[in-house]
């Protein structure tokens, strides 16, 4: 693997791995962030002028200096990484990229199928001993593989939409953005069983022939495609297609997201028998547990609306917190449904350093979501800040590429960087 030169080599089993982001909004730079907070080196390169599209994407804050128009999304997706600025687009600035690949190990890309080509900076057209990760919708082959599309069109066309809000409405949307993020997921440990094929192999010890490295196809739908469960297995076998259920489950109950006198919602999973007795007792209501119509998960499964309502009921007279001192003194699974505002005050979180804040180079601290996961006895690294356009220019071209300062201020005055 690449030394750290031209940067401190970070924490983490990933340190002295080097990672060129190249990708724009999520999928990509989320894969490169992940190897990132493993420890690994990341570069950012970013159009001239205009660099990445989250940067555009709100909610704005204000500067230390009180600028308006900095945004979170940015503060938040751009983290952990050095940031330089290169058009691709331009033979000088290919040149450039390509030097840079010189000294990385893995690359992520999210353009369309055939734009790398276009710029020469495909997996053939650069250092073999790359990892090379390509993100894209319908992925490099394929019919579909040149249609343009963003993260819903994966949600869409790996079938999770279909599968997504109550039975009787139109399908709605997850409230983030889970193809892109799932599929940078999937990529990154991809990644990871790349380099280590790469560099140490299982056959005998050895790796890849001449240390080479691979190609990673993931694209979004098939990101979601994966986590589908027995949708597909179910339409093969028993060609049953599955449908929208809200927030219960045809062969479970009682199983809901019940509202609390206080406005909250709250998720109890009593379908077995054992957590349903023990809903039971934790309602007073240890006659359920013996009432012949809900004897079995089969009985009360058919008589999902009728368990339900009963266990809503007894839900809608008592606080949230209630509800689960009440499930959690029985050993019933509970949990509330949180916001934003619930994460920041939660005990538990707040023991586990699931926020940590992040200092940012516009704005200051943000706290934010901690790397994850984490290895056991080691407490979560804090990211860098999300880098101001071309802040790293002069430490990477200089400093780990070799490009002299006269030349990077030529390349400069022409817009290549």
């Amino acid at each position: 693997m690449s030394g750290a030169a031209g940067g401190p080599p970070g924490p983490g089993p990933l340190a002295g791995v080097r990672v060129i982001d190249v990708g724009t909004r999520i999928s990509a730079p989320f894969c490169a962030g992940l190897l990132g907070e493993l420890g690994a080196d990341v570069i950012k390169v970013e159009l001239p002028g205009e660099g990445d599209f989250m940067r555009s994407m709100g909610p704005f804050v204000e500067s230390d200096g009180g600028a308006p128009g900095y945004s979170l999304s940015w503060a938040v997706e751009g983290r952990g990484r050095r940031g330089v600025t290169c058009d691709l687009r331009r033979p000088e600035g290919q040149a450039l990229f390509t030097r840079l690949t010189e000294h990385a190990d893995v690359l992520c890309e999210n353009f369309r199928p055939g734009t790398m080509e276009k710029w020469h900076l495909g997996p053939d057209d650069l250092d073999r001993r790359l990892i090379y990760v390509r993100i894209s919708v319908f992925g490099q082959s394929g019919p579909y593989s040149p249609r343009p599309g963003l993260d819903r069109l994966g949600i869409a066309y790996g079938g999770l939409l279909h599968l997504t809000g109550d039975p009787d409405r139109p399908p709605v949307r997850p409230g983030v953005t889970v193809s892109d993020y799932l599929t940078g997921v999937f990529a990154a440990c991809a990644a990871v069983a790349g380099l280590y094929g790469r560099d140490v192999g299982t056959v005998g010890g050895g790796g890849r022939p001449g240390g080479t490295g691979r190609v990673v196809d993931a694209p979004l739908y098939g990101a979601i495609l994966r986590i589908l469960e027995w949708t597909l297995a179910g339409y093969d076998r028993l060609g049953v297609v599955r449908q929208r259920e809200g927030n219960r489950l045809g062969h479970s109950a009682p199983l809901d997201n019940y509202p609390s006198s206080d406005g909250f919602f709250v998720c109890i999973v009593a379908g077995s028998d054992a957590n349903f007795t023990r809903l039971c007792r934790a309602m007073d209501r240890p006659d359920l547990a013996t009432d012949p119509r809900f004897a079995t998960l089969a009985e009360r499964a058919a008589r999902g609306d009728e368990i339900n309502g009963i266990v809503g009921a007894w839900t809608a007279s008592l606080s949230a917190a209630e509800i689960e001192r009440r499930c959690v003194e029985h050993d019933v699974p509970v949990g509330t449904a949180y916001s934003a505002a619930d994460i920041f005050a939660d005990p538990h979180m707040a023991e586990r350093g699931d926020l940590v804040a992040v200092a940012d180079p516009v704005i200051g601290p943000v706290r934010q979501q901690a790397p994850f996961p984490r290895f056991v006895g080691e407490p979560p690294v804090v990211p860098a800040g999300a880098p101001r356009l071309g802040e790293h220019n002069e430490e990477v071209w200089c400093g780990l590429v070799g490009v002299s300062p006269e030349e990077l201020g030529a390349l400069g005055r022409e817009g290549v960087v």
